[in-house]
């Protein structure tokens, strides 16, 4: 599975425990994009940049490969879509893995993306 940036800030957050439980059950992988989103965000705190390190550490980093930029150029010739949401939504294709996201609309209309929402009240039987 491919970890979202949103998905990595909620789980930092105490009341997503089933969350954290959900990501720790699997080997994480994200995609470079996320490492710069979460890590690159200005007003993180010194705590918070500690936390997410850590996680990094333990996740597979995927990274912008030739295959991955090609696939994004595609899939932004295909509809409007910010360049991290194409890069995630490329790599997540490219590795043939599941993208956990809480931004299902925006990845909605790839037809070969499999998306997994765990905040969804409804997941996972949705």
């Amino acid at each position: 599975m491919l970890i979202d940036s949103n998905i990595i800030i909620y789980a930092s957050q105490p009341e997503h425990a089933r969350l954290r439980e959900f990501i720790a059950a699997k080997v994480p992988a994200v995609s470079a994009v996320s490492y710069v989103e979460v890590l690159g965000y200005h007003e993180l705190t010194a705590t918070e940049e500690s936390l997410f390190r850590e996680f990094f550490t333990v996740s597979t980093v995927l990274p912008i490969d030739q295959d991955v930029l090609d696939k994004a150029v595609t899939l932004r010739q295909q509809r409007r879509m910010t360049l991290g949401d194409a890069l995630v939504a490329a790599t997540a294709l490219v590795h043939r893995l599941p993208l956990v996201t809480h931004n299902v609309d925006d990845f909605a209309w790839i037809d070969d993306l499999t998306l997994v929402d765990p905040l969804d009240p409804t997941w996972p039987s949705s």
